[in-house]
């Protein structure tokens, strides 16, 4: 799970790690820690549409993700569309030149701050 933090002023978006997915109650775990870390006062989660823009199977999960995470942290959780995030992080990654073993360890914390960015763009 790519993870990407804000500035104080919701200015910037910053990739910051990977959090390996361990299922169940682990992963919500491990992001309570990183709120508690960080001050966090609001999750962004991606969520994973349909080509055609319409919320599927991966997206119903990603609700029913989101709906425990906002019990294990006591935080807003909203939803954000994560289409094409990591085609754009990857994108991104290649502008750069960063190496293909690089880029693989990577993309997923870009994708996170790309989805990151779009949430700060609409608000």
């Amino acid at each position: 799970m790519g993870v990407a933090i804000t500035d104080g002023l919701g200015l910037t978006a910053q990739p910051l790690e990977t959090i390996p997915r361990r299922g169940g109650q682990r992963d919500l775990d491990a992001i309570a820690a990183l709120v508690r870390t960080h001050g966090a006062g609001r999750i962004v989660l991606g969520l994973p549409l349909d080509p055609d823009g319409e919320p599927g199977r991966a997206a119903k999960s990603a609700e029913a993700f989101a709906a425990r995470l906002r019990v294990a942290v006591g935080v807003p959780v909203e939803l954000v569309d994560e289409s094409f995030s990591t085609v754009e992080a990857e994108e991104v990654l290649l502008a750069a030149d960063v190496s293909r073993a690089r880029r693989r360890a990577v993309v997923d914390k870009m994708a996170a701050a790309v989805i990151l960015r779009r949430w700060l763009d609409a608000q």
